[in-house]
């Protein structure tokens, strides 16, 4: 099956062929650095994280280029209200994100631009947008001229005369038509500032994006992905004055993940509700946050809930008990692994399945369904119970380890050790379900006690009202139980 994409463009999935042969030219919008970032700014990257792995296992050298957007006005707030200078700020959260990109265990970009970089690149094009008539300079602001570009809307199906300026876009007297946008502002005193024929001043948002594509990628790329908030009128105003200079198509495809809502509600920072990716992380685990996004289409809005996060947890230890005893297994047994066909067949029907649903503009909820459903036929084999395993325990383990390797690598989850992750999902248990641990710890005690005296009875008792608190005696765990999760 050949990959299909969804395109925003069109609103239709579509086959995928990319402008070179087996090469892949993708750009996704990236951070503006000015603060932490909150949860919902990292599904894009997580998706494209995935979407690029595939991309290259099925043969293409992917050039993946994110960029940090590092002239804004809210990094100059921010400076001018702690009396620091702009790079202070961009320096501090360019290495806050990527300490946050780190801990998500996700691969590294080709290229990360920042706009600072770009100024010339960027003066250059706006000059050239000027002299091929779509933009005019009032009092050294350079605007462009939405009448002149017939497809303007046509990304976010909208008519000229319908659109309105974007909320991003300040609508100024200087403007003929409220949708017209800026591409070079003057300098004003307090803020960092560049030459430029028009005088000194800075980029509007929206050539950023368009000038860095162009230096490192060329006139025409591949794939332009982002979220579904910058589709207007960050990226339609990217199409128009990257096409009104190159006088060709700007992206072949658009792809667009959704938001996240927490709780009922969509976050955004207007409700108060936003949770940065870095608070998420030490408060559950990156792993989660991963597993979260991913069970989901990229392209379906979702929700994260209490009981989402408790299945999510449900899902990943179950997951890793099996990562677990797969592991102990290959240690324990010394004599040389022997293949389970049948088994090695379940996996290949797998792959197939996968191969399928990713081609089919990468639908990672089906990726992780089938990886769950290879763990289930894991687990079916039987031997978990078993005192003394056998060499074909041991090849059906390894090869699920190496299995669930490729789609780990693949998804950037599956990849830490089994036994401190399942620990550490014991702990967030405990702390989502507010069980206290002391008391706990005296009631196993207590348990312990009794059955070296015989008092079975009150061993009895003491488990029930142990499963009441939501605690299961586990022999293999440390500390000899574990929170019960949902099956």
């Amino acid at each position: 099956m050949s990959q299909v994409i969804y395109n925003s463009l069109t609103g239709k999935k579509e086959k995928f062929i990319p402008l070179t042969e087996n090469e892949v030219k993708m750009y996704l919008c990236g951070p503006t650095v000015y603060d932490f970032l909150h949860i919902g700014n990292f599904r894009g990257a997580i998706t494209f994280n995935l979407i690029r792995n595939w991309l290259e296992s099925n043969g293409h050298k992917v050039t993946f280029v994110y960029n940090y957007t590092d002239v804004d006005d809210k990094i100059i707030k921010r400076a001018n209200d702690e009396g620091v200078d702009t790079s202070v700020i961009t320096e501090r959260f360019i290495a806050e994100f990527e300490k946050d990109f780190n801990t998500l265990g996700l691969k590294p970009h080709s290229f990360n631009p920042r706009v600072s970089e770009h100024m010339h690149d960027i003066v250059a094009m706006v000059e050239k947008i000027i002299s091929n008539g779509h933009a005019y300079v009032v009092d050294g602001e350079v605007i462009y001229d939405t009448a002149t570009f017939g497809e303007y809307g046509r990304l976010a199906k909208r008519n000229l005369d319908e659109l309105e300026a974007g909320k991003r876009v300040a609508v100024d007297d200087k403007k003929k038509r409220p949708q017209d946008f800026v591409l070079w502002k003057p300098a004003k005193p307090g803020e960092p500032s560049w030459d430029s024929p028009w005088g000194k001043g800075r980029p509007g948002w929206h050539i950023e994006c368009s000038a860095m594509v162009k230096a490192i990628l060329g006139d025409t790329i591949d794939i332009h992905g982002g979220g579904v908030d910058l589709l207007f009128p960050h990226h339609e105003n990217e199409i128009a004055q990257s096409e009104a200079c190159n006088c060709t198509k700007y992206a072949n495809f658009w792809v667009h993940n959704e938001f996240i809502n927490f709780g009922a509600e969509k976050m955004s920072k207007s409700l108060g509700n936003v949770i940065t990716a870095r608070n998420f992380m030490e408060k559950y685990d990156a792993e989660i946050l991963k597993y979260l996004f991913l069970s989901a289409h990229y392209r379906t809005q979702m929700s994260i809930t209490d009981d989402k996060l408790l299945q999510t947890i449900s899902a990943l230890v179950r997951i890793y008990s099996a990562l677990e005893l797969a592991q102990q297994t290959v240690n324990e047994v010394n004599d040389e692994a022997v293949s389970d066909a049948g088994f090695d067949k379940k996996l290949a029907g797998f792959d197939s399945k996968i191969k399928k649903a990713l081609n089919d503009d990468f639908n990672s909820a089906e990726l992780i369904s089938f990886v769950f459903e290879a763990v289930r036929t894991f687990n079916a084999l039987g031997f978990a119970n078993k005192k003394k395993k056998n060499a074909t325990h041991k090849g059906a383990s390894q090869i699920f380890l190496e299995w669930m390797k490729k789609y780990g690598d693949m998804s950037a989850l599956f990849n830490s050790e089994p036994s401190p992750m399942l620990n550490r999902l014991d702990e967030i248990l405990i702390e989502m379900r507010n069980i206290d641990k002391e008391k706990v710890e005296t009631l196993v005690q207590q348990r312990n006690t009794a059955r070296e005296q015989k008092d079975w009875t009150l061993a009895d008792t003491i488990r029930v009202e142990l499963e009441t608190i939501g605690v299961e005696l586990f022999d293999g765990h440390e500390r000899g139980w574990k929170v019960k999760v949902n099956e």
